[in-house]
């Protein structure tokens, strides 16, 4: 029987039975391109509200600082802001100082970062504790974070303090006589507040490895070091680039922690983006200090994704 109610021609076997022969009913077809289009614009209406987002705080004020570093008082086109940057006289000293935090602190970070996150991705007791003590961090801002180890490394602080108890003299940590103190201080103060946000991106990364790959390696005999080396790594090189692209461009930013633990003694590139613009009210030259920032920070994304970069056919 069709759909709309006959009995169709059926076919008569040599027993004499009567076989109908199957029709295909013809299903409603106009919604069908409809629906796919709909379906192909899902994606993209998903994404167009953080477009929106980075389109507004951050392609747009990024083209306003371009535009400032190299505009004068009367609009017109001038590299004065960049001379007077380069000739300032800690601009040598930012660059030197930011780029040392840097090469001292990411590495830092995401060896302990890595350690923690197979210590919680290895299920032992205890593991889903730990891991909300090591992200308390991430619930404190910059300033914060300097003005607790502030409290830590000052001279009248809880680490001279517990020196004096037993007689030993104070150190002086954070005496402009002591510029690797102060360094050594900085750099503890990072480590401890931002280690947690690469432990997190590195957590999640674990546990989209299947651990059929590591049990795999583990039956052919691999050691514990050769599956972290040759399975784990690899497979987890994604969310280490995640990692590492984020946390560089926050240690080129670095600022808070650097004015709370060492005010002017340790410049920085954003601190002294913060002095051209607020002590000395050029804002010019406050520009041009932000645009170094901007392209050591996508030069380093750039090398990140060239050397950390998956292909296709190795996700395959």
């Amino acid at each position: 029987m069709s759909a709309s109610g006959r009995v169709e021609d059926a076919a008569v076997p040599g027993d004499g039975r009567i076989v109908a022969e199957p029709v295909p009913v013809e299903r409603g077809t106009d919604s069908t391109p409809r629906r796919r289009q709909r379906r192909d614009l899902t994606p993209y209406l998903l994404l167009l509200p953080s477009t929106l987002f980075l389109l507004a705080f951050f392609v747009w004020p990024m083209l306003q600082a371009l535009v400032l570093a190299v505009q004068n008082g009367s609009g017109g086109f001038t590299l004065g802001n960049v001379e007077k940057m380069v000739h300032d006289i800690n601009f040598a000293d930012a660059l030197r100082n930011t780029l040392l935090l840097l090469v001292v602190i990411v590495p830092l970070q995401v060896v302990l970062a890595l350690i923690m996150a197979l210590l919680v991705n290895a299920g032992l007791r205890f593991a889903g504790f730990f891991l909300y003590v090591w992200t308390i961090p991430l619930a404190i801002s910059d300033l914060a974070a300097g003005i607790v180890w502030l409290s830590i490394f000052t001279e009248r602080g809880y680490i001279n303090s517990f020196l004096n108890q037993f007689g030993l003299r104070s150190v002086p940590f954070l005496s402009y006589e002591n510029p690797t103190g102060i360094f050594t201080a900085v750099v503890v103060a990072e480590v401890w507040r931002a280690t947690s946000i690469v432990m997190v991106i590195l957590v999640a990364g674990l546990q989209m490895i299947p651990r059929d790959y590591g049990e795999a390696a583990e039956v052919f005999g691999a050691t514990g070091w050769q599956r972290l080396r040759y399975v784990t790594l690899p497979m987890l090189r994604p969310s280490l680039q995640v990692a590492l692209v984020l946390r560089t461009i926050l240690a080129f930013q670095v600022f808070a922690v650097v004015v709370a633990l060492a005010g002017n003694t340790l410049p920085v590139l954003a601190g002294e983006a913060y002095n051209w613009y607020g002590n000395y009210r050029d804002v010019g030259v406050a520009a041009s200090y932000a645009m170094v920032i901007l392209v050591l920070s996508i030069l380093n994304t750039f090398i990140y994704l060239r050397v950390l970069g998956t292909r296709s056919e190795e996700l395959a």
